[in-house]
């Protein structure tokens, strides 16, 4: 057991709480205030590794709200992002809680990346599923989000070569270049070659 001597300002809202004999632990004053913790009071080693675990927690969800706060993440992202600091059972708690909260939509986040891919960027189903699938977002997700663009992908393939690469079309090895480039993309060769056909008829 150890008695707390002293509860002081650390930096902020960080107070540092100090032990009769153990080390000092800085917590946060909500923490502090939820826990009751002031001089005085008797504490277990359990009991103070609890709030370490609590405060662990607090630091965890604002560090996810954070991230949150500049742009949207998977549930998976954003695991990889917390566990580089906390544990792994904290990591589980946060995000489902915010997941609860309705800050972490793998389903929503599917859709509105694979909009910006295939919309903005002017990426093929390949590399689009590609990129998806790096974010941590399941198969199943992915193939729903981007069934909604499969329709238009001849047409922007079209738009593609003409606001891009037109001008590489004057011979074989400008052809085969840009076929190469529209390949990396995430474009089939099939789709690839029937787009610069029909472009070139035209």
């Amino acid at each position: 057991m150890f008695k707390i001597e002293k509860v002081s300002q650390f930096k902020g809202k960080t107070l540092q709480i100090d032990f009769d004999g153990r080390e000092p632990i800085f917590i946060h004053a909500d923490i502090v205030f939820d826990y009751h913790i002031s001089a005085g009071v008797v504490m277990s080693e359990n009991a103070i590794e609890e709030v370490i675990r609590a405060n662990d927690a607090r630091r965890a969800k604002e560090r996810a709200l954070y991230l949150l706060d500049e742009r949207d993440y998977s549930y998976v992202e954003l695991f990889k992002k917390l566990e580089k600091n906390y544990d792994e059972d904290i990591c589980f708690e946060v995000l489902n809680r915010l997941v609860e909260l309705g800050c972490i939509n793998d389903r929503r986040y599917s859709k509105k990346l694979a909009e910006h891919l295939c919309v903005t960027k002017k990426y093929g189903y390949y590399r689009a599923r590609e990129e998806m699938r790096a974010r941590g977002l399941p198969n199943e997700l992915i193939d729903e989000a981007l069934a909604e663009f499969e329709d238009d992908t001849h047409e922007r393939l079209m738009l593609l070569i003409e606001k891009k690469y037109a001008r590489y079309l004057c011979d074989e090895k400008g052809v085969n270049k840009v076929k190469s480039a529209l390949v990396r993309l995430g474009y089939s060769y099939s789709q690839v070659n029937s787009a610069i056909a029909e472009f070139c008829e035209e």
